[in-house]
């Protein structure tokens, strides 16, 4: 009985698909196929307002102001000796001996085999599987007949519904009066026709130099184009594909149980289509208070003029013009001072604070660079190795 059902829906579904969706024949578009290229004749003017209005200066190198150097040459061999080698002398340190004690342990030559207390204690037992607890799949079908019977199908009570009044409707009257779209902009605006103004600007004369610019620059000197290496592709490994069969089995594949069901029947009532033959009243209360006006477009309303218009021509001269005299534009003279070194025929004086106060030093020997210093008597050794000394004092004698 399931399966008669199921195939009586899919027949009617079939049917109704069929009587409502009816196939198209589809049309393709047609492409639009692009024009083929074809440059233009002649020359492209390369020229651009910077090129026009930049005027070519010719650039000389910077004179050096630093003067030049003297060499003067001194008659003897200078002997001094500066304030660090005179203040930090070198120690004579001997090498100190270690204390690290000898190492006495050797490794044993033969095999260790004694056994742990885990390999003592631990006994290998066998892996048994657990018990499964999971409830078995079968299906307890109950032998009690299914009861249907819901609230809704208990409850429900249908009545008849009542006719619903309906006013006839109204036939639409146009109002006789005219409708008085004159505005305050129309009623009170004069178009008047006017000239544009033009420009009373002198034209604009440039100074210019006729020297040639040369196009080497001081940053594309000192700025040479560096080569690039391309930066290094990193390869990627060859996908391998793993050996064996996918086992594409789940648990819900292996533990779904399949269930004859039955299409469940729909508990709405018929509907019931009440079948009026009066005419739908349409009219409202806004229909009644807002009737519609029937308007025209009227013309343009133009007043009187009362100016009278002038008859001669128009003179486009104005107190600017009249009272604007051009004059000649001259280039300013620079006051910039020339670029030239200043030269003395005077000798350089090279003398300086360090040469004048310098007093020389007489190099003295340390003591630390004997084994046993002059003047000196040995006290003891600390833990680190270093020698401490005690310097003899002369002893005075009484009279």
């Amino acid at each position: 009985s399931g399966a008669a059902s199921m195939r009586s829906w899919c027949l009617c579904q079939i049917c109704t698909c069929g009587s409502d969706y009816r196939p198209y024949e589809i049309v393709k578009q047609p492409r639009q196929v692009p024009e083929e290229y074809k440059p233009k004749q002649g020359e492209i003017d390369l020229g651009t307002t910077y090129k026009r209005d930049f005027n070519s200066y010719k650039v000389q190198p910077v004179a050096i102001i630093r003067p030049l150097e003297r060499q003067q040459a001194k008659q003897g061999k200078l002997d001094t000796v500066p304030t660090y080698k005179d203040d930090y002398r070198a120690w004579d340190i001997q090498k100190t001996d270690l204390y690290k004690p000898e190492q006495t342990y050797h490794p044993p030559a033969v095999k260790f085999g004694n056994s742990t207390t885990f390999q003592d204690d631990y006994v290998p037992r066998e892996i048994q599987p657990r018990q499964s607890f999971k409830p078995s799949p079968v299906i307890k079908r109950s032998t009690v007949p299914f009861n249907g019977d819901t609230s809704h199908r208990l409850d429900y009570v249908p009545y008849q519904l009542e006719f619903k009044f309906s006013r006839p409707k109204e036939v639409y009257k146009p109002t006789t009066q005219p409708f008085e779209d004159l505005t305050t902009h129309r009623y009170d605006f004069q178009g008047l026709v006017g000239e544009s103004a033009k420009l009373c600007r002198p034209p604009y004369t440039r100074v210019t130099q006729n020297a040639h610019f040369e196009g080497s620059t001081e940053f594309r000197e000192s700025f040479q184009p560096w080569e690039i290496p391309p930066p290094a592709v990193k390869k990627t490994p060859e996908y391998v594909p793993p050996t064996g069969t996918m086992q594409l089995n789940s648990t819900s594949h292996l533990d779904y149980v399949p269930y004859q069901t039955k299409r469940v029947v729909p508990i709405r009532p018929v509907s019931q289509k009440r079948n009026n033959n009066f005419p739908f009243q349409g009219k409202s209360t806004t229909k009644e208070d807002f009737p519609a006006w029937e308007s025209c477009r009227q013309g343009l309303i133009k007043k009187q003029q009362q100016i009278p218009n002038p008859s001669g021509k128009f003179d486009g001269r104005t107190t600017f013009r009249s009272h604007y005299v051009p004059h000649e534009l001259n280039a300013t003279q620079s006051c910039k001072p020339v670029h030239a070194p200043v030269k003395s025929s005077a000798s350089f004086d090279d003398t300086t604070m360090y040469c004048l106060e310098y007093t020389p030093k007489k190099r003295e020997i340390c003591p630390a660079s004997f084994p046993s210093p002059p003047g000196y008597i040995f006290e003891n050794t600390n833990s680190r190795g270093h020698h401490f000394f005690r310097k003899i004092t002369p002893t005075v004698e009484a009279f």
